[in-house]
């Protein structure tokens, strides 16, 4: 097997629903950051795959590729895995370039919100079309819940209260707008917007305030529906001595992993484990982590049940900071820890969970 190597990261920056992108179609989210990880690194490129979970089919990756100026014989690839599809479509593009089908492959995923198509289930007696908001993420209804109430349940079994998780999130607003600067050089400039619209000077005050959703969830330790798109180039060994401008971080492992579906939020776990099992690596050994933070108590649980270092965690903040892009998250932790490796070296996780009790990590090293 050859190696697999990410040589450019770009992202937008994160705008919640209804805000600065909200009258961008996916493949105008898209095409400007598979521009920029091109300008960076100019390749030929092989491939482009495109998570996304809400545009309603078709072939956003097709229309993102010739958006973004590549050549017609880039077919483009879409894939859902929902939260964990960006993190996917990386591990999908390095394990391309690994067994030689592709010599380089943009990566990644773009999601709106603003934009998502409606949905309405057909009638097979004739009646009239039901609206629904999302697809079953398991054949069985109890098993099933609601994400909110699941992180809520996760919250009172693992007894964590609502204000350790609106700490956890003062926390990640904190750092975030700590790491502006640094975070900038990772976002591409996009109808104006240069930097993640949704951080701020969030106070413990602030949160104890916000509206519950369920439970100890809150509007503050929750993260907000957002658009954006985030993409890396994945390349071989030859290619990454040769065009690149940044040290290039080495795929050095990843697993996509089932776990119960009625508990998502604590799947990333046993793919963490996975993947650090098979690099021959402890958690204590990872310089840095970017786990995904679509709650408060889902980052929190995560962490402790992987026993990642809470200080070298989301150092530049995490989704409760930016917003909650479904497809694009897995990509945008991705991109942050192809940038945080940068200023540390060493080897680093990337890790998210999905509905339906799905969780991906993947591992670089620089």
């Amino acid at each position: 097997m050859s190696q697999a190597f990410i040589i450019a990261g770009y992202r937008s920056a994160v705008a919640p629903e209804n805000g600065a992108f909200a009258r961008l179609e996916l493949h105008e989210l898209a095409a400007p950051v598979l521009q920029a990880c091109l300008a960076d690194c100019p390749c030929d490129v092989d491939e482009v795959i495109l998570s996304n979970a809400l545009y309603g089919g078709g072939n956003p990756a097709r229309l993102a590729a010739l958006a973004a100026g590549l050549p017609e014989t880039v077919a483009g690839l879409s894939i859902d895995r929902q939260c964990a599809g960006g993190l996917d479509a990386i591990l999908l593009a390095a394990r391309l370039v690994q067994s030689g089908a592709a010599r380089a492959v943009l990566a990644g995923g773009a999601e709106s919100h603003s934009r998502r198509p409606a949905r309405l289930r057909t009638d097979p007696d004739g009646g009239a079309p039901s609206a629904y908001d999302r697809p079953p993420f398991s054949p069985w209804p109890e098993r099933d819940p609601d994400l909110h109430e699941s992180a809520a349940q996760l919250a009172r079994d693992l007894g964590i209260s609502r204000s350790e998780q609106d700490c956890f999130a003062v926390e990640s607003h904190a750092k975030a707008r700590a790491a502006t600067e640094r975070l900038g050089q990772e976002i591409v400039t996009l109808n104006g917007l240069d930097r993640d619209a949704f951080t701020r000077k969030l106070s413990i005050r602030t949160a104890e305030r916000a509206p519950s959703v369920t439970g100890s969830l809150s509007a503050a330790n929750t993260a907000v529906k957002a658009d954006a798109a985030a993409f890396v180039l994945v390349v071989d060994e030859k290619l990454a001595r040769e065009v690149t401008r940044l040290k290039p971080a080495r795929v050095l492992g990843g697993a996509t992993l089932g776990a119960a579906p009625e508990t998502p939020a604590t799947a990333p776990v046993v793919a963490i484990q996975r993947a650090l099992t098979q690099a021959g690596l402890a958690p204590g050994a990872l310089a840095c982590s970017e786990v995904m933070e679509a709650y408060a108590v889902q980052a929190i649980a995560c962490q402790r049940a992987a026993g990642l270092d809470p200080d070298t965690m989301n150092r530049g903040g995490g989704a409760l900071a930016r917003g909650h892009p479904i497809g694009a998250s897995g990509a945008i932790n991705a991109v942050r820890l192809f940038h945080e490796l940068q200023q540390s070296g060493g080897t680093g996780l990337a890790a998210i969970a999905a509905a339906g009790g799905l969780g991906t990590a993947l591992l670089l090293e620089v």
